[in-house]
């Protein structure tokens, strides 16, 4: 029988070599169609007595990466289309259809037959699962193979066996934090929590995979063998009765009970671990099930997992414009942010020139390319050789004559206007026709910067985060004049660099810088009422940021907030600003000398390594101190998503931001806004506008102006609207 996407070639031994290649996918995924033909090939393996084993392999440079996007919408677009037929059916329907894939690989592993699986590169989620299903595992040494069950991170969890099969392969422990935190393993790691059998040279896979069928590998998992126990005892032993009262604690700490897939795999674990494993699969199928119904896992895997993948795709590349093969990009500053900028454009293999005002301090900016190439040697993530390579492709130089050939250049030297216009003039000068020139500035507006061009249909902003080589978003900003070609070459460069876009209107501070201020100005307004510094951090970690307002500050720097109030005074006046918060922060940078980490003293103090920072004792005679039982926590954490998303609505009002899956995955990437609710907009669809515009009304009359809905929040409650609906990403938007 001839497949679409598999291979089957019997040798003489009778082993069935089953290649999975998907025609025109860079990698492997699962779909309805993928499902169908592989049960197809179980059964015509188990028919055919000439077949006595069968190794399992891709044909790609990787395994495979899970579930198709189409496959996850299309489920969770077929739930929501038969809960508003009968809620209670469509809830069985859900738990029968998830079902699917567990059964498959179930009749996989029962079929009487030898499974070997040959994992040649990245194997993620149901690709893994598929894999414990087989009798044997072998997994290449090369360093590509990265295995991991990821799905928490996208508000699910490993649903086809994952829950049952790995903690009775390797501890409890071990498995609990596999899945819960989605960590990727290599292959090395996998061997040695007994994950996979064997690690073997690359080229030798195949046939490592193939001598274990020889071998006489038994078509028998070892929880189907009869007097079967897990590694460790199960949950009856010294070791368990330590893990198990402290694993709700301990994941309490770490989520704040945000992240009801985390809750649903420790109580998968534990409740499987008693029951024989097919009522354990019912147990995973039904909590599966249930958190598929959530909002956080429909907010997640919306943003994290669909809308990510649209963006990084080219969701908002302009149609028509031909792809751009990058030959060569100039970066003009050699300070931290353009090295590291030239860095991630060399680590993809883009030749790059990095120009500074002499050859000295360019010299000095490849250093940081050094040090990073350095750190990635030292963790296994490049050879020397590699490392080499990388660095020969960025060229240091002080002259703007080399950027005659460059298809991009980008600065990113002082926020300055004039530096800016100087570095403008220079670069056009020499840069030939057809080339895009990016600005990489964080708080100037495009379209004033680009009255300097004689080019300003090529001028655009191309806005990184530190650090750079970590971060995963960009924010391309188009000015007023930015043309189609200019928007097409920026997001071929992004994509080329693996980083993820959005696009965005020119404003004051685009979108991240906007809602990234406005969660810090909301801890300023809590402290100058007397709250506690320890309990604003400590709020908007359980609210789900990453980092505190305060240390985020510190981060980005507590003279910056001051040097971006000052400007936004002499631009839009002095109301345009708190003058509480001016007052503040100049006591901090001209009272107390304190700029945040990069002097060691800000709202925190940072003692030399190997001792913690600690916030700065000084913090509580700024402002009378309220008791922690005079304030409501709850009303805390409300406060800080609540002025975030709100800000996040404006942009979408004013046309900043035109497509909320931009908006969403904007806020997440770029400073960690909630996760678990999906990002900016999706928190306010979750709870509802109507609810929202309530919240911040009741906020406002307790907390000031800054919280009153807006007129669009306000229309969209009166017509139960959200944002999704009303901006469709998919189809026509109405009028703001």
């Amino acid at each position: 029988m001839a497949y679409t996407n598999f291979t089957v070639e019997t040798d003489a031994d009778g082993i069935a070599l089953v290649t999975w290649d998907m025609p025109g996918k860079s990698m492997n995924v699962f779909t309805a169609e993928i499902l169908d033909e592989l049960n197809a090939i179980i059964d015509a393996t188990v028919a055919d007595a000439a077949v006595k084993g069968v190794v399992f392999t891709s044909g790609k440079s990787s395994f495979s990466g899970g579930a198709d996007l189409s496959m996850i919408k299309s489920m969770f677009s077929f739930y929501q289309e038969e809960k508003a037929k009968d809620p209670a059916a469509a809830a069985q329907k859900l738990f029968d259809l998830v079902g699917r894939m567990t059964g498959l690989f179930r009749k996989l592993e029962t079929c009487g037959k030898p499974w070997v699986s040959a994992i040649n590169g990245t194997c993620m989620g149901g690709a893994f699962e598929l894999s414990l299903a087989c009798h044997g595992r072998v997994a290449s040494s090369a360093k590509s193979v990265k295995i991991a069950l990821p799905e928490v991170k996208v508000g699910i969890f490993p649903g086809a066996g994952g829950t049952q099969r790995i903690p009775r392969l390797t501890d409890a422990q071990s498995a609990l934090q596999m899945m819960t935190t989605g960590q990727s393993l290599t292959a090395a790691r996998a061997k040695a929590m007994n994950l996979v059998h064997q690690v073997v040279e690359p080229d030798q896979l195949i046939p490592a995979a193939k001598q274990m069928i020889k071998d006489g590998l038994k078509p028998v998992a070892p929880w189907d063998e009869k007097g079967f126990k897990a590694p460790g005892g199960g949950i009856w032993t010294p070791a368990a009765a330590q893990l198990w009262p402290a694993a709700p604690a301990i994941l309490r700490r770490e989520t704040s009970g945000n992240y009801p897939a985390a809750l649903a795999i420790l109580k998968c674990v534990y409740e499987g671990l008693q029951v024989p494993f097919d009522t354990g699969l019912k147990i995973e199928q039904r909590y599966f099930t249930h958190v598929l119904q959530t909002t956080e896992a429909y907010s997640m895997i919306r943003s994290l997992f669909i809308s990510m993948q649209e963006l990084g795709k080219g969701a908002r590349r302009p149609a028509g414009q031909p792809k751009t093969e990058l030959k060569k990009v100039g970066v003009v500053g050699a300070g931290f942010m353009g090295a590291s900028i030239a860095y991630v454009t060399a680590a993809a293999g883009i030749p790059v020139t990095l120009i500074d005002r002499d050859i000295e301090a360019a010299t000095k900016g490849k250093s940081v390319g050094e040090g990073l190439v350095k750190d990635s040697i030292g963790k296994g993530r490049l050879t020397q050789d590699e490392g080499a390579a990388l660095l020969a492709r960025i060229t240091p130089s002080a002259d703007y004559a080399d950027l005659k050939d460059a298809d991009l250049v980008i600065e990113a030297v002082f926020e300055d206007r004039e530096v800016k216009k100087a570095v403008i003039e220079a670069v056009e000068a020499v840069l030939p026709a057809g080339a895009i020139f990016a600005s990489n500035t964080s708080t100037l507006p495009i379209t004033g910067l680009a009255k300097n061009s004689k080019r300003p249909v090529d001028f655009i902003g191309v806005h990184f985060f530190s650090p750079v080589e970590k971060m995963m978003l960009t924010e391309v900003i188009l000015g007023k004049e930015t043309g189609d070609r200019a928007i097409a070459v920026a997001l071929d460069y992004v994509a080329a660099i693996k980083k993820t876009p959005i696009v965005v209107n020119d404003t004051r501070g685009f979108f991240v810088n906007r809602c990234v201020f406005r969660y810090i100005h909301e801890a300023y307004d809590m402290l100058i009422e007397g709250v506690p510094a320890a309990m604003i951090e400590n709020a908007a970690k359980m609210a789900g940021m990453p980092v505190g307002p305060l240390a985020l500050n510190d981060e980005v720097a507590i003279d910056l907030s001051y040097k971006i109030l000052k400007a936004t005074v002499a631009d839009l006046g002095e109301k345009a600003v708190d003058p509480r918060h001016m007052q503040l922060v100049t006591g901090l940078v001209e009272g107390e000398g304190r700029l945040g980490r990069k002097n060691a003293k800000g709202f925190y103090d940072y003692p030399p390594k190997p001792a913690k920072k600690s916030l700065w004792p000084g913090l509580k005679d700024l402002y009378p101190q309220k008791k922690a039982d005079e304030v409501d926590v709850a009303v805390l954490k409300q406060r800080f998503l609540a002025t975030i998303a709100l800000e996040a609505s404006r942009t979408i009002e004013e046309g900043i931001v035109t497509d909320p899956r931009e908006a969403d995955v904007g806020s997440i990437l770029g400073f960690g806004f909630a996760p678990y609710t999906g990002g900016a907009l999706s928190y306010i669809d979750g709870m509802g506008v109507k609810a929202f515009v309530e919240l911040c009304e009741k906020l406002a009359a307790a907390y000031g102006p800054h919280f009153q809905p807006t007129a669009l929040l306000k229309d969209m409650a009166a017509k139960g609207e959200t944002f999704y609906g009303r901006f469709d990403p998919y189809g026509a938007t109405k009028a703001a």
